[in-house]
């Protein structure tokens, strides 16, 4: 269906070098192409139009969130496609979500929903890929993208205003993400990336974008985000000063200007102090919830009030092994037993989301940062039983999902489209995923027209379909 028309206290240097990630050779010599490149791409970036004062964060339900048990229930279709949940009334009128988010209710009028949404691919990887790129992918399971995901795309268009934080921020590589053609300097900096997150695996523990103390506390960078722990020991060896100069004097004055920005962006007190959530007061990490969900939504805040402009987070929660075997939301029936799974993780998303969206409003901030919640799809609306134990489950299914936004300057407290009775398909406001990417664009002031030329030399623009979703902006 085509879319309609206007559809940041320092930490001590040897903890930080344990944080690793960070090779100065690389950076100094060119060894692949990495941030201090980026950064001296501003000379030749000329004039941008892009906004100043605004950031995205995505919390990305990798594997796919139910539409049907979270915001475009179906309370008077069939059992076999309504699920165990009832709606509940929010504070705005005629808006219903499930009865598993209380909090979330009595704050509708602070986010909005886009139950309208479809697109062509039925795949992990490769609806991905068609949702964060806006591209449909040649192969099905790829583990990198074919086109530069939307958070590399703003990175790039950052260039001529960087300033002293990676613009762009993820706790991991998604499955089927990536800057593709843009290249490494591009991709985003990661504080604990796990390569499995960009493969089939959907059975590894969540991973922080927080710092979590212990052996999986790191920071790194490389041209595939992540360095062996050889490089990191090196690093110990040739960078155990590299802190406490940055404290002691704020600048590395031995180093050309592109490749001391660099540094002082990833090792610099700013960048280590966004990840910090020990600087927080303990009303506030209670208010978010000593949780997956609620470190890493603090955390989000804690960049983009530093300076990040693009931060993306998986939303995973370890459910207990009689629920399922997998910390993300494809829950088919072999995976998870869906409902108990919702009943589980939502009480903790319920309350760090709601934590989020106050704690932007109270802060001043709402209007500058936009709160994206989704998935690569939707669930099939129709239950299936495939595991052995009978228990439910739903499985892939792009043609209708829903998204949840909040702030950004947008408008909020309403519902924006709707699907069938048995929500199979939009029915009205019928909009491409794309809708979604053009109004993020439009909001940062990227003009999607503009294209980035292909390895092998094609032009290829941001965006070819979508229009920005005009009841949004």
């Amino acid at each position: 269906m085509a879319p309609q028309t206007p559809c940041r206290g320092p930490i001590g240097r040897r903890t930080w070098l344990q944080l690793g990630g960070l090779s100065l050779g690389a950076l100094a010599t060119g060894g692949f192409p990495n941030l201090s490149q980026l950064l001296a791409m501003e000379q030749v970036g000329g004039q941008r139009t892009i906004s100043k004062d605004f950031s995205v964060i995505l919390f990305w339900a990798n594997g796919g969130p139910s539409h049907l048990d979270l915001f475009d229930m179906k309370p008077q279709a069939p059992a076999e496609y309504r699920g165990d949940f009832l709606p509940i009334r929010t504070n705005v009128p005629g808006i219903e979500i499930t009865e598993m988010m209380p909090t979330l209710a009595r704050m509708a009028d602070k986010f909005a929903i886009v139950r309208s949404l479809h697109h062509e691919r039925a795949e992990h990887s490769g609806g991905t890929n068609r949702f964060l790129t806006g591209y449909p992918s040649r192969a099905a399971n790829l583990n990198h993208s074919e086109f530069p995901e939307i958070g590399s795309i703003v990175a790039k268009q950052l260039e001529a205003v960087t300033d002293s934080i990676p613009p762009f921020v993820a706790n991991t590589k998604f499955y089927g993400s990536g800057p593709a053609y843009l290249g490494p300097a591009y991709a985003p900096y990661m504080p604990s990336p796990n390569p499995r997150s960009s493969t089939g695996d959907n059975r590894y523990d969540p991973i922080p974008i927080y710092r979590a103390g212990g052996s999986n506390d790191s920071l790194s960078i490389s041209s595939d985000g992540l360095l062996t722990l050889n490089r990191r020991r090196d690093l110990l060896k040739s960078l155990d000063t590299l802190p406490r100069i940055l404290d002691q004097h704020g600048t590395l004055p031995t180093l050309d200007g592109f490749q001391r920005r660099a540094i002082e962006m990833l090792a610099g007190r700013r960048t280590r102090e966004a990840f910090d959530l020990s600087r927080e007061d303990e009303t506030t990490r209670q208010r978010y919830g000593e949780t997956h969900f609620g470190k890493s939504l603090l955390t989000c805040r804690r960049l983009v009030e530093a300076g990040v402009r693009f931060v993306q987070c998986q939303a995973e929660y370890r459910l207990r092994p009689e629920t399922g075997v997998t910390s993300n939301w494809d829950d088919h029936s072999v995976n998870s037993h869906i409902f108990n799974a919702y009943r589980e993780k939502l009480p903790s998303f319920d309350q760090s989301v709601s934590a989020l969206i106050e704690d932007l409003d109270v802060r001043g901030i709402s209007k500058h940062v936009l709160f994206v919640f989704c998935g690569e799809f939707g669930r099939t609306p129709k239950l299936s039983y495939g595991d052995s134990s009978r228990r439910p489950g739903r499985d892939h299914w792009p043609r209708a999902m829903s998204v949840f936004l909040a702030g950004g300057g947008l408008r909020m407290g309403q519902v924006i489209g709707a699907t069938n009775r048995r929500g199979e398909e939009p029915v009205e406001r019928i909009m491409d995923s794309n809708c979604l990417l053009a109004t993020i664009y439009e909001r940062f002031g990227i003009d999607t027209t503009a294209s980035y030329l292909t390895n092998a030399g094609r032009p290829i623009p941001i965006l070819t379909t979508g229009h920005p979703i005009t009841e949004l902006l």
